[in-house]
């Protein structure tokens, strides 16, 4: 089926990226792996094609498209090839609606020309040691000074994707307490500077897949943060987590999805070649209906995809939208992944193979962005249930 979602700026974008990948990231990703992060000078290639700065209006030096089908593009596109951009989709989908949603008009022209150019690389720390999905808990604070002129960090953060080499950090911080009636208020949300006294970067996290994103833990000890550099208004920060959640796990869904159709191709090219008695491994029936139950999975998905990215740029995309699309998508791509390396036998186990990959980094989209478990329970609320 001829799919309409992308036009054609789209699909020259896509050309170019698709370039871009085969000449300067395949023949490094695995130098890339070993080191567990994106090259910086990578990122500032990015930022010179305008992959970040797509959806920043041009008076800070983007393109001003919003819309969020040229992220799309560039997913699908990474996941075809088998590699990643490392931690650049933390910093384009995650933490630059927080800028442009919520930045000042002075903290715009101060933050987003190097966020557009690489320079200035960002990530954003919400999880702590003892708080996953309930954001409510976190107990990393931040007291304003007697003067007023700065709050006072503490805490710590955990999980935090694109934490070794950011530059900026979007730290979620209790400003006030919890209160009985209201478990959710009095979060705010600190720009805080990576060169500040008393910020450290802690353990480089060890993970399953993503083995290119640089993921680790955060510490603060009396960090000074200037209230300039509050995003927002004091104490509001949960609704803008609320709000911006969306968004993060559309990104979540098309990255499932784009990682079961790579998955697809990977297994169809490789039963085309791979021979058992005497035949290839395609002729058999069996591989034949497998790749055709996947082949109808990913198709599945990607009208789901198509369907929610069209609704997010035409502002319609509700909270239960988001969490349907991406516990279909995670949950049915688990199981295509899964059947395609089970098509490479033996040689699907072998981290040399982009199958195996795709196995290890598909895994977290059922955790990360909220779990499957907190989908459903999202979904079910929007029904009255």
């Amino acid at each position: 089926m001829r799919r309409t979602v992308f036009t054609e700026d789209h699909e020259a974008f896509r050309r170019t990226i698709r370039d871009v990948i085969a000449a300067e990231v395949v023949p490094h990703y695995d130098e890339w792996r070993a080191a567990g992060a994106v090259p910086r000078a990578f990122y500032k290639r990015l930022g010179e094609l305008g992959v970040f700065g797509i959806e920043v209006p041009e008076e800070y030096g983007g393109a001003g498209q919003r819309s969020f089908k040229f992220q799309a593009v560039v997913t699908e596109e990474c996941a075809r090839a088998g590699v990643s951009f490392g931690a650049a989709g933390a910093h384009t989908a995650l933490c630059l609606p927080y800028l442009l949603t919520y930045g000042t008009e002075e903290q715009k022209r101060r933050w987003l020309p190097g966020f557009v150019s690489g320079e200035l690389m960002t990530a954003i720390a919400m999880t702590e040691p003892g708080t996953g999905s309930d954001l409510a808990g976190m107990r990393t604070t931040a007291r304003l000074s007697e003067d007023g002129t700065h709050y006072v960090l503490n805490g710590a953060k955990t999980f935090i994707t694109g934490g070794v080499q950011a530059d900026r950090v979007l730290v979620c911080a209790r400003t006030a307490p919890a209160t009985a009636e209201d478990r959710r208020g009095g979060i705010s949300l600190l720009v805080v500077d990576t060169s500040s006294e008393g910020y450290a970067v802690g353990r480089t996290l060890e993970k399953l897949g993503l083995k290119v994103s640089d993921t680790a833990e955060l510490s603060f000890t009396d960090v000074k943060v200037p209230v300039t550099d509050l995003l927002g208004e004091e104490g509001a920060a949960f609704g803008y987590l609320t709000h911006n959640l969306p968004q993060e796990r559309l990104g979540i869904a098309v990255g499932a999805y784009a990682q079961a159709a790579a998955a697809v191709g990977f297994a169809t090219e490789y039963v085309r070649d791979r021979t058992v008695f005497g035949r290839s491994v395609a002729s058999f029936q069996n591989t034949k209906f497998v790749l055709a139950d996947c082949r109808s999975e990913v198709d599945a998905m990607q009208a789901v995809v198509d369907r929610a990215l069209e609704a997010h740029d035409a502002g319609e995309l509700t909270a239960a939208d988001a969490a349907s699309a991406k516990l279909f998508t995670t949950e049915r791509a688990g199981v295509v992944v899964d059947k395609c390396l089970q098509l490479h036998g033996g040689y699907g186990y072998m981290m040399e193979y982009p199958i195996a990959r795709l196995y290890a980094d598909t895994r977290v989209t059922r955790i990360y962005g909220g779990t499957s478990e907190v989908m459903r329970s999202i979904i079910a609320k929007s029904m009255g249930l």
